[in-house]
Formats: C-alpha cells, sequence, structure tokens
C-alpha cells in the first residue's frame, strides 16, 4: 500500500509530534496502571475493567501508528517559501463571501490540520481546492449542497 503524502504546517507537525509523545509515554503508562490493577480482580473471563483496558490499550497503539505514518510522510510547508501572490497551503486569506455579503478569514492546511472552528480549512476541500492559485481580487465559485457560492479574495497574508 502506498502511503500518502502529508501535508503540515511547522505548527502542525509540531503538534503531532507532541501527540505522539503524549500516547507513548504518558497515555501508556496511564493504561499499563490500569491493566495492572485490573488484573488484580480475578478472573479475566468476567472482568470488565481488564477488557476496557486492553481495548484502550489496542486503540492507543493504533493511534501511535498512524501519527508515526503521518509524521513520515510529512512534508512541511515552508513558510519562508509561501508567497502572497497566489493562495497557497499555508496562506490565511481574507475573503468576501458575496451571497451573504460578508468577510471570513480562511487559513489554507493540509487535511491533517482541519480545524473548521478557527476557520483552518482543507487544500482538499471544494473551498480550499477552489481559493489554490488564485490571485488577490479574484472571484471563485464553490459548488455546495446549497448551489454555487462565490467569494472573492481580498487578501492573501502568511
Amino acid at each position: 500500500m502506498e502511503e500518502k503524502e502529508v501535508i503540515l504546517t511547522q505548527d502542525g507537525y509540531n503538534k503531532l509530534e507532541e501527540k505522539l509523545n503524549y500516547l507513548k509515554t504518558e497515555k501508556r503508562t496511564e493504561i499499563a496502571e490500569r491493566i495492572k490493577v485490573a488484573l488484580g480482580f480475578g478472573d479475566l473471563s468476567e472482568n470488565a475493567e481488564y477488557d476496557e483496558a486492553k481495548t484502550a490499550q489496542s486503540e492507543n497503539e493504533q493511534e501511535i501508528a498512524e501519527l508515526e505514518v503521518k509524521l513520515r510522510n510529512a512534508k512541511v510547508i515552508n513558510e519562508k517559501e509561501v508567497d502572497l501572490e497566489t493562495v497557497q497551503i499555508g496562506n490565511r486569506v481574507k475573503v468576501h463571501d458575496m451571497e451573504f455579503d460578508e468577510d471570513i478569514f480562511y487559513t489554507i492546511v493540509g487535511t491533517t490540520e482541519v480545524d473548521l472552528a478557527e476557520n483552518k480549512i482543507s487544500n482538499e476541500s471544494p473551498l480550499g481546492k477552489a481559493l489554490l492559485g488564485s490571485k488577490n481580487g479574484d472571484i471563485v465559485s464553490v459548488n455546495a449542497p446549497v448551489g454555487e457560492i462565490k467569494y472573492k479574495i481580498l487578501a492573501i497574508e502568511k
């Protein structure tokens, strides 16, 4: 199976490393302690605490493996190479939503860093794809379930 390149900002890469470190150290220790306590309850065939702890251990190890793959396949965006001429991954873009007549800032990130609460959208999302490569003053159209939505690019920032 071919592993997919994971596009990350430096901040996103650092957050994944921190999470991996937490899962490998503190979380593993916490789960091992839960297993140890559950073993003290006796008969494992009817020991719900043991089953839950082993499930938590399995899920933690799976998440560790997934994070290691993401970090191994990470392509970190060099913020010094991100220009302000066209929209690229790593840019913060101010757009004018022409339907609702409002201005919104979006940050274009790789799929791993998406956070809609912070208006961080994926380069693979419909809006992200439409914005990539556009310039100040361009009007982009996005096909959404509610129909076509148009945005005018007002500013491109780092």
